[in-house]
């Protein structure tokens, strides 16, 4: 599973930030970065959180 961000959408709220900090991290200009995009299984529940929650609805999950 990898989790990806569309920088188009992305506002830079940081609700995704706030759940799972060690993948996201919103940049000064608002912009979110992703470290280890894949993400093992046991991580699943925690991206689907950080994708329903993200109020511009930028974050979305790719099965593998």
């Amino acid at each position: 599973m990898r989790v990806e961000v569309d920088l188009a959408k992305c506002t830079g709220h940081g609700i995704c930030e706030s759940i799972a900090e060690e993948v996201f991290e919103v940049q000064d200009d608002g912009t979110v970065v992703i470290h280890e995009s894949e993400r093992p299984e046991s991580d699943r529940s925690r991206m689907r959180q950080a994708v329903t929650q993200c109020p511009a609805a930028a974050l979305f999950l790719v099965a593998e």
